[in-house]
């Protein structure tokens, strides 16, 4: 068994739109001032009120301080934060204006499908639905979920749901009951049908790719989009991509799993799910061209009577389920299988077992043998490749280089940024997902692959199409370390090159953490010493978007910011383990500190604001958490061998704050995750731009000699997001801590109105 890790959980998750006074009041804590009872006579009063107001989502008070400004005789070096404040304000209106902008056309697009029938215009419906549902602020969703239009839409598009998924329209079933569970999604109602529609696609895509082609292409010319590429069956034979699955490699994950995974799930419900997944299978007629003899209504009917006939006795309580009836049940679904169907043994070996492993919970599941170099390259801070960063090319239906990492094989060699790839190893790679090249691409440190780019010339032709040349790049595969730990704008092309400071003039540093691998604390640490050489006097620590990672890294990182005290504990099925800060870890003493968080902040990003929250709330630390309830993610998942080939990962333990409170979401929950002290309202679009120009922010063109390419287009200007009011959670919190600031160097400075 390796060491525990909180693992990453799926990136691109939708971002909830939660409204800027919604959330849980919180406590006021001790020493903070009552935004009541106080007057606001000095600068250091001003700070005092706005972290108080912070600290107890008072949002509109917060914002109500920039009145306080208004008006006075200010030093000079003051007048930037009454323009901070000011600036607030104005973006904030600006971002209400286009919600009600926004509000009105979902409502009027809404209005012109509700009546719609078919299922493409119902799914169009429920979309602006959930449109509309993501724009309506927090505490107004309940009663939007409420009215009878939208009971009426819901149950109208379960039925055409429903309907096409036993006509085998696969993907307008999946588009539907998707959105549906986006739309209702804290009630759970269709996280099954979801699940369900996700195994078939998922069979569908390994076992019959050029269907699944198909199956899109058909969706895009629907939609009036243009024709995916021509398909490309590079790496997808699902034949070897089984290879190496055996019996005793499934009974070994659900005996291990039935034994120590946290919620106890009874191996008989696992064998039922594995049973279910193998009637997915063998229903979903699209698999017919990988396998036959699917076509055979009468081998199917046989199957499926075994299926119902196996599932009854499982799931009387007269039968005892052992470890006996586990290997039975296996193996005699692949004799019936065998000697009607004859579907490849390995192929329903693996869709029992993860079938079996979706009972447990959404996290455990087997790492079959061409998962597992994926899986390693996920949850380690290095990987083996030649280190350039890709991207599906919407535009050219290409893979695209985004940026070659500084100091590898692909740098070196003079792989540049917008390069796209148009062979590897001289195999066309036209058509490809990111995955197939990401697989093709890497391997063993030392070995050899060779990558074919088409490069744009700068010209066109005759008829004014762009020129290109091809480029082959005979590369060496070797170890690329991957950075973790971001600044605020890049300083030079090596991957720890940041202008650490958002606000160099009051001392504002940025650090934005990425995930937590080996090197996180170390890197973080680092960033920090270069930033209190240089004036540090307030700390802004960005864990939007971090799904996760190393447990060890969590609490080391913690650490950094807290002296001494529980960080986080277990409870599973196993004795726990508290993990404490210790002294010499705690990195950051007398810094004001904000840290940002939102839905897509997991499990160590959970752990690390959880406990930063719990002693800034206990006085102990001078730290406020912005931003928007995190993910829910608070489990602990170990990594179990099966074989040489194979790994389980499996969730043994829920982490539990000091506070003794349990993060993790379960079924039904309505708490879950670390609730920001502050809830800062984005709009889906305001965050998906956040991301966007950040990640432009990130990249600089750099050529095979390390150097930045003056020629190129410059890099985006990461002030936008606070200038532009794209980005409002870190605005928030840098204006929270340029109030620090201010009040560190003029705090007894009175607030005269000027008359």
């Amino acid at each position: 068994m390796m060491r525990s890790r909180v693992l990453s959980v799926a990136a691109g998750m939708a971002v909830a739109a939660a409204g800027l006074l919604a959330g849980t009041t919180m406590p006021a804590m001790a020493q903070s001032v009552s935004a009541d009872s106080s007057r606001i006579e000095t600068v250091g009063d001003l700070s005092q009120r706005a972290w108080a107001d912070a600290r107890t989502n008072r949002a509109t008070d917060l914002l109500a301080l920039s009145g306080e400004l208004r008006g006075q005789e200010l030093p000079a070096e003051l007048g930037s934060l009454r323009d901070a404040f000011a600036s607030l304000e104005v973006n904030i209106a600006k971002r209400e204006a286009t919600r009600a902008e926004k509000i009105a056309e979902a409502e009027r697009k809404l209005a012109e499908k509700l009546d719609a029938e078919d299922a493409t215009a119902l799914s169009d419906a429920i979309r602006f639905a959930v449109e509309l549902f993501m724009l309506t602020p927090q505490d107004h969703r309940a009663g939007l979920l409420a009215q009878p239009r939208i009971t009426d839409l819901v149950e109208r598009a379960t039925a055409a749901a429903r309907a096409a998924e036993r006509n085998g329209e696969w993907f307008v079933a999946n588009e539907l009951f998707w959105r549906l569970n986006v739309l209702l999604e804290e009630q759970g109602t269709f996280k099954s049908d979801v699940r369900r529609l996700g195994q078939r696609l998922s069979m569908i895509r390994l076992y019959a790719p050029e269907r699944f082609w198909e199956l899109r292409n058909d969706e895009r010319l629907k939609d009036g989009k243009t024709p995916l590429p021509p398909f490309n069956a590079l790496g997808e034979d699902y034949r070897s991509k089984l290879e190496g699955v055996k019996l005793l490699m499934v009974a070994q994950a659900i005996v291990s799993a039935s034994r120590s995974q946290i919620d106890r799930v009874p191996m008989r419900d696992a064998l039922i799910s594995g049973l279910d997944a193998v009637r997915v299978m063998i229903t979903t007629d699209d698999l017919h061209r990988a396998f036959p003899t699917l076509a055979d209504d009468e081998g199917r009917a046989r199957v499926l009577a075994f299926i119902d006939e196996r599932t009854r006795e499982l799931e009387s309580p007269v039968t005892l389920v052992s470890n006996n009836t586990l290997i039975s049940t296996i193996e005699d679904t692949l004799s019936i299988s065998d000697a009607t169907l004859r579907l490849p043994a390995a192929a329903v070996l693996h869709e029992f077992g993860n079938g079996a492993m979706q009972r447990y919970d959404e996290f455990s599941a087997i790492i079959w043998p061409d998962e597992l170099a994926r899986f390693n390259r996920m949850t380690q801070g290095n990987f083996r490749g030649v280190g350039i960063q890709i991207q599906y090319d919407d535009d050219s239906q290409m893979i695209k280089v985004v940026t070659p990492i500084e100091g590898t094989p692909a740098q070196r060699a003079g792989i540049r940024q917008g390069d796209r790839i148009t062979r590897i190893d001289g195999k066309s790679a036209v058509g490809i997902t990111v995955n197939q090249a990401v697989d093709l691409i890497t391997g063993p440190a030392d070995s050899r692959v060779t990558l074919t780019m088409e490069r744009p010339t700068g010209e066109t032709d005759d008829a004014g199409k762009e020129i290109v040349k091809e480029i082959d790049f005979p590369l060496v595969r070797a170890v690329i370390p991957l950075a973790t730990v971001k600044g605020w704008r890049r300083s030079g092309p090596r991957e720890d090159q940041w202008d650490w400071f958002i606000d160099p003039a009051a001392g504002i540093g940025y650090v934005r953490l990425l995930q937590f691998t080996d090197d996180t604390t170390k890197d973080l640490h680092s960033a920090i010493d270069q930033m209190r050489r240089q004036g540090l006097r307030g700390l802004i620590l960005d864990l939007r978007f971090n799904p996760g990672g190393l447990l060890t890294e969590a609490v080391s990182v913690a650490n950094t910011f807290i002296r001494e005290g529980t960080i986080v504990s277990t409870q599973g099925t196993t004795p726990g383990e508290v993990k404490r800060a210790v002294p010499s870890g705690n990195r950051l003493r007398g810094v004001p500190l904000v840290v940002l968080i939102n839905e897509g902040s997991a499990s160590a990003s959970e752990i690390v604001s959880g406990a930063i929250r719990h002693y800034a709330d206990k006085g102990d630390i001078d730290a406020v958490v912005v931003g928007q309830r995190t993910f829910g993610k608070g489990s602990v998942q170990n990594v179990f061998e099966l074989s040489a080939v194979a790994k389980m990962k499996l969730t043994t333990q829920y982490y539990k704050m000091p506070d003794g409170r349990i993060i993790h979401r379960r079924g039904g929950d309505s708490v879950w995750g670390v609730d920001p002290h502050l809830a800062v309202d984005m709009l889906p679009e305001q965050s998906a731009e956040a991301l966007r120009l950040r990640q432009d922010a990130d990249v600089l063109p750099i050529d095979e000699k390390g150097n930045i390419v003056a020629t190129a287009k410059p890099a985006a200007d990461p002030r936008k997001l606070i200038d532009d009011g794209i980005d409002l959670q870190l605005q928030h919190a840098l204006l929270l801590l340029q109030t620090k600031a201010a009040a560190g160097a003029h705090e007894q400075v009175r607030l005269t109105k000027n008359n």
